[in-house]
């Protein structure tokens, strides 16, 4: 009874251990996944962000370009662009490194040196630029995009460019906000040199992030998902993907206690449900142990009571239990072959090649009885590789394999779904064709064998084979002298030139 109760216990127990874990791993790759497709998205929408504000500034400097010294263009154009796509927080033109129009008006801006950071970035490059993360002369944290000018004579005279305040309301932090939900989950964004360009918490901005796996694969350019432990050491389910304009980075995150929050919530309406059932089970099975016992203990009283003239009837009366022990080896017998049919995979390995994945002899065997049960006739091909021996001297053995994998496709490729594809020695092989006679099955194997010569195997180039066949029952009715008519066929196709196919004579 205490065995019988035991195994009910770890039964369940265990059952409920695999479910949850099963349950742990499908919730964190789920959450691993959305979270890389949402990065991924996001990435993407950033980069054609950027793609788009780049375009805007080059289309308004060749605007500007047309009348640089049109100062009223110049206003007209910074106003424009500022308060009508609302890309930038703010848009700047700089001439000769004065800055000559902002919108919105910044009286201590204009008509003064540019001395920013992005200023000087973009006068140094002189091309479209996508600035690092800096603090302006007003002491905003800014993102500077600039697309330069040029004169007439195509000389470099200045630029154009807008600014994202990083800790203020812009068109990317409105897109990237977007995916910003409850329980821990947020998104964040990393510049090349790992600061945070976008965070929920905007206090967070600005701040340099090291030692984080995720940050080190995005920035390198690599997307994909992790577990990963933040800077904070909190463990996080991650997917990354990179902006490829600005090698930027973008990180949707959520923890990992939150993910499986749920997780134990359910696992306790679980228990909290199955308890009463586990109760009456165990009830149930404490009742069976008792009446499964009792006939085992009766033949225990009865051992010591051969002599007593009444033994015979209790006797009698027990071996009624010996119909129901016959019941309890059959169901033990059932469970046998649950673990049989979960042992079919081995099976399987036990009647294949390991090399190509072909049936082995015992495999063949096996299928070649079922044929010749159903007295089903068939044409054995018998083939071998010529010269295969050159192959494994000159190439080596394991190029020698190869080409006996590349030949087993080959064969499977010309064979159809019923028949039956076997390596049964070294280079050799059988192909079983079932309802074939030896007028068709010499019609494949010439399929075959010209299949074979127009494939060009690994390393090797191109081989030849040669074939011997022979038909069940027609040639014999015993297998092993179908076995030995195919092969003296083969054995004659290779003493007069091999690569060829010559059907065994009828005795």
């Amino acid at each position: 009874m205490f065995l019988a109760l035991s195994a009910v216990v770890m039964a369940l127990g265990s059952s409920f251990y695999f479910i949850y874990q099963v349950q742990k791993e499908q919730l964190i790759n789920y959450t691993l996944k959305s979270n890389y497709a949402y990065a991924n998205k996001l990435a993407s929408a950033t980069n054609n962000f950027l793609e788009s504000a780049l375009q805007q500034l080059a289309y308004s400097a060749k605007i500007i370009e047309a009348d640089l010294d049109n100062n009223v263009l110049l206003e007209n154009e910074v106003k424009r662009l500022h308060l009508q796509t609302n890309s930038f927080n703010s848009v700047v033109i700089n001439k000769n490194g004065i800055t000559v129009a902002t919108s919105p008006y910044l009286p201590n801006v204009l008509g003064v040196t540019s001395s920013s950071i992005g200023a000087q970035q973009a006068l140094a490059k002189k091309q479209p630029l996508i600035s690092y993360p800096y603090v302006s002369p007003e002491g905003n944290l800014i993102i500077f995009i600039t697309s330069p000018l040029f004169d007439k004579n195509s000389e470099y005279i200045g630029y154009i460019g807008g600014t994202l305040y990083l800790k203020e309301s812009n068109i990317l932090s409105e897109l990237l906000e977007q995916g910003y939900y409850s329980g821990g989950s947020h998104i964040y964004v990393v510049d090349a040199n790992k600061k945070l360009i976008y965070h929920p918490d905007s206090k967070r901005i600005g701040e340099q992030v090291n030692n984080n796996s995720v940050i080190t694969a995005v920035l390198s350019g690599s997307l994909g998902k992790e577990l990963v432990k933040n800077s904070e050491n909190v463990s996080m389910l991650a997917g990354y993907a990179p902006v490829k304009i600005a090698n930027w980075g973008v990180v949707v995150q959520r923890p990992l206690k939150d993910t499986l929050a749920y997780l134990d919530v359910l696992g306790v309406e679980i228990f909290k449900r199955i308890t009463p059932l586990v109760l009456v089970m165990l009830l149930a099975t404490a009742l069976l142990a008792h009446f499964i016992s009792r006939p085992l203990k009766l033949l225990a009283d009865s051992s010591h009571l051969l002599n007593d003239e009444n033994s015979a009837n209790k006797l009698k009366d027990i071996k009624s239990w010996y119909f129901e022990a016959q019941q309890l080896k059959a169901a033990m017998l059932e469970g046998v072959n649950i673990l049989q049919s979960q042992m079919g995979q081995l099976r399987q390995d036990a009647l294949t090649d390991p090399l190509t994945g072909a049936h082995n002899r015992r495999s063949l065997n096996i299928l070649l009885e079922k044929l010749m049960d159903k007295h089903i006739p068939f044409a054995v091909l018998e083939i071998d590789i010529d010269f295969f021996k050159r192959v494994n001297d000159t190439f080596g053995h394991d190029v020698g394999d190869e080409v006996l994998k590349a030949l087993t496709e080959v064969i499977q490729k010309v064979s159809r779904k019923h028949d039956i594809v076997a390596r049964t020695g070294g280079e050799e092989f059988l192909l079983v064709l079932p309802n074939e006679d030896s007028d068709s099955a010499f019609v494949i194997a010439e399929r075959l064998r010209k299949q074979v010569k127009a494939t060009s195997m690994p390393k090797v180039g191109h081989i030849t084979i040669s074939i011997g066949i022979a038909i069940w029952p027609q040639h014999n009715d015993d297998i092993d002298q179908v076995y030995k008519c195919a092969d003296k066929a083969l054995y004659h196709a290779k003493e007069t030139g091999r690569n060829k196919t010559v059907i065994a004579s009828l005795n």
